[in-house]
């Protein structure tokens, strides 16, 4: 597994800016298909279409356990995830949008034919977190694990950011029409906080509609195996 290590950055004092944010969404929604990136992207397009190209935006995968009490995520795309009352609806935001997105409140989205009714918002700040964790990042056609990480690093030094832990996880694909996207996990691990308020704010790549390229806080990379990173 490729690894890229350095030394820890110096944080002083970093005041986390309000411009863009979480908007989170208390759901009624009982199953979606496990693959449902692509549709809930587009039902969230149809109402807000400045999602797919606003900066800063973008679509939180929605998070679903992998493993639990003897139940193992399906393989199959078409096999349908059952959500528990806790499963949250995230979206990322530019401030400004914000009374446009709260406008979703009441609606109930069509995704895949599934119906999901958005009952409660709520405004969450970045994260100070150092350590930051990418469900999705979209892999150029023909890279290995080591053009990743390459590729990844001339990007984020091209956005002011120093890598300086980096630790790719679990290949995914994506089904969109036509193809489907072929992605990877990132953790990035000893920014500074303004670093990772950065890339909290602007993302890593194309896709955000469908989950791709958005960072989250997460635990420290030195108690993580690389096990737990492949999920």
């Amino acid at each position: 597994m490729s690894m890229y290590w350095e030394e820890d950055p110096q944080d002083g004092d970093f005041t986390v800016p309000k411009d863009v944010i979480d908007l989170v969404f208390t759901i009624q929604c009982k199953h979606l298909p496990n693959e449902h990136a692509w549709a809930l992207g587009q039902a969230l397009l149809a109402e807000l279409p400045w999602l797919r190209d606003e900066a800063g935006a973008g679509v939180h995968p929605i998070q679903i356990s992998e493993t639990g009490n003897g139940w193992m995520r399906p393989e199959h795309p078409d096999e349908l995830l059952h959500l528990s009352r806790r499963t949250r609806l995230v979206l990322r935001i530019p401030d400004h949008r914000r009374e446009e997105a709260e406008a979703l409140l009441g609606k109930t989205l069509d995704v895949a034919g599934h119906p999901m009714t958005l009952l409660k918002a709520a405004n969450r700040d970045l994260s100070t977190s150092t350590t930051l964790f990418s469900r999705h990042i979209v892999v150029e056609t023909g890279d290995n694990e080591g053009d990743f990480i390459d590729r990844i690093a001339s990007r984020l030094q091209g956005m002011g950011i120093r890598p300086r832990k980096m630790l790719p996880g679990k290949a995914r694909r994506l089904r969109i029409p036509g193809g489907e996207l072929q992605t990877c996990s990132l953790m990035l691990a000893k920014l500074s906080v303004a670093e990772s308020v950065t890339l909290q704010q602007r993302g890593l790549g194309e896709h955000r509609h469908l989950g791709c390229g958005l960072f989250v806080a997460h635990k420290d990379i030195d108690e993580v195996s690389p096990e737990q990173v492949m999920r």
